[in-house]
């Protein structure tokens, strides 16, 4: 077995002393584990999980469900998944009811991993739907000293089973789902190689070693910031930083505390922490910026007022990641407005018979590619090529130095900040109102998001005020679907633009009912 290309090679080095996660003072039990304690906390956490679980509920290949914030429970749970052969399918807390219930069942997970009193409060009825097919529902916590386990039925024991590490590199380890162009979210299975593939790819990227060490605000149930953040920095030997959320507020000190020098993000944080600069600016040996398009304008005042290289990168959840990157200055030019050069993989622009041309659908091939989606043979054939590319759906074209630069979008999805959101999905919840007789959802461009989400509806009889039929609409998606996928605008309108077939045209939606967003203030 090539133990470098499973999840095992984070572990089979010579570092066991070296500092691999912190947990900063601004989270509730801070927390520093070397490379070994680690490794001995994961073995903790697959013995009692072992101990309380059927053995027929962890076989090889079983999906994991893990609905954590960032945190040390996440950490260790991600990869006591990987290295028990089982499929790790993290999930964002803030979901609703209705999410939850279609991930676990399209991932069909044995088990669910959540935080300590989730069982009695928030997750109470999609729990007990789950615990009727037989789910096991787990609260992990870590103390302090060791990892903790409870479940509805029992505790969970401090002398666990041994369990054997043998990943396999063909084995999936993680399942993500990215939103569809058909409205439902499609199942990204991704195996230990593909993983390991786009960690080394990131880490030769960025050159980092063993003496890197990265501030990790990028959501773990992102793949940006798992694989990116997270599994790259741990493969080089370096240390990962791991505050509960992006905080402006202490973002640089736990940083500069930390002796961070390095950190990823989306634009939209990188203009928070741009309106509050630090008044000492501590080392940065690199910005990057990935999952949005980083405007020049973002790009210039970022490297202007942390004195640090700012490097634009490309990815996707598919290509588990990273794709393209502008490079460090040892090795190029950061070129704005571009996403840089293909780091590990090929990229091609091709028309839509696979055919190369100068400017067209930007197309990616290689070992970090996901081999196809869950059970959706249909959208497979839709999404390579005869020749094995895997096309993004963005349209984009090279420069004279081979630079991409993206110049659209092929599918309609609206890109919030890094959160990819079907307009489709919106449409049809919209249209289960009674009062909604057409509904269209579409993106706004915005300065702090990249793109804001709108939509607009046309009333089967109105009878109530424009803001009021507003807010009665956005509490009523909101009921449905996680909160950033909740349209910032309704626009209630006699008719929507349609072609000659009939069709709503969605394209024109922002330019007939919306201009561009302003620079919103955020919460984050």
């Amino acid at each position: 077995m090539d133990s470098t290309a499973t999840l095992r090679a984070i572990f089979d080095r010579d570092n066991g002393n070296q500092t691999a996660v912190i947990i900063p003072r601004s989270c509730p039990i801070p927390t520093t584990l070397s490379y070994n304690q680690l490794y001995e906390v994961v073995q903790e956490f697959c013995a009692k999980l072992a101990s309380i679980v059927p053995r027929s509920q962890l076989a090889p290949g079983n999906s994991i469900s893990i609905a954590y914030p960032n945190s040390l429970e996440f950490v260790v749970s991600f990869l006591a998944c990987g290295l028990m052969r089982l499929v790790a399918s993290p999930l964002n807390p803030a979901y609703t009811k209705e999410e939850f219930l279609f991930y676990l069942e399209d991932a069909n997970s044995t088990v669910m991993i959540v935080p300590p009193g989730s069982i009695k409060s928030n997750y109470a009825a999609v729990l007990a739907a789950q615990q009727r097919r037989g789910i096991h529902v787990i609260e992990v916590f870590w103390n302090g000293k060791s990892i903790v386990m409870n479940t509805a039925q029992t505790e969970g024991s401090s002398s666990g089973q041994s369990v054997v590490f043998s990943p396999q590199p063909e084995d999936v380890a993680l399942l993500l789902h990215t939103s569809g162009t058909t409205g439902r979210p499609k199942g990204v299975p991704l195996s230990h190689l593909n993983l390991t593939t786009s960690m080394k790819n990131v880490s030769n990227t960025y050159k980092l070693t063993p003496n890197d060490r990265t501030l990790l605000v990028m959501p773990l149930f992102h793949i940006h910031g798992l694989i990116c953040g997270l599994l790259a920095t741990l493969l080089s030997g370096g240390s990962a930083v791991i505050p509960q959320r992006f905080s402006a507020s202490t973002f640089w000190s736990d940083y500069t505390d930390m002796k961070c020098n390095w950190y990823t993000a989306v634009p939209t944080m990188h203009q928070i922490l741009l309106q509050k600069p630090p008044s000492t600016i501590p080392y940065i040996r690199f910005i990057r910026s990935c999952s949005s398009s980083l405007a020049p304008t973002t790009f210039h005042a970022l490297k202007r007022t942390f004195k640090a290289p700012v490097l634009e990168a490309y990815a996707m959840t598919e290509a588990s990641h990273q794709m393209t990157s502008n490079p460090l200055p040892e090795f190029g030019e950061s070129k704005p407005g571009t996403v840089g050069l293909g780091q590990g993989v090929e990229v091609a622009i091709l028309d839509d018979k696979g055919n190369p041309v100068e400017e067209g659908e930007v197309c990616v091939r290689g070992r970090n590619v996901t081999r196809g989606y869950l059970n959706n043979p249909q959208a497979n054939a839709e999404a390579f090529t005869a020749d094995g590319f895997f096309r993004t759906g963005d349209q984009g074209k090279k420069d004279k130095d081979g630079y991409l630069i993206l110049t659209g979008r092929i599918k309609e999805l609206i890109n919030r900040g890094g959160e990819k959101i079907s307009p489709l999905e919106l449409d049809a919840i919209l249209l289960t109102h009674p009062s909604v007789s057409e509904a269209v959802t579409f993106g706004v461009p915005s300065e702090m998001y990249g793109q804001e989400v709108h939509a607009a509806v046309v009333l089967k009889s109105p009878t109530k005020s424009v803001a009021a039929v507003e807010k009665e609409l956005q509490n009523y998606v909101q009921s449905k679907v996680a909160k950033f996928k909740v349209p910032k605008r309704i626009h209630v309108t006699d008719q929507l633009p349609k072609g000659g077939t009939g069709k709503i045209q969605r394209r024109l939606m922002a330019n007939i009912f919306a201009k561009s967003e302003p620079n919103l203030k955020s919460k984050l």
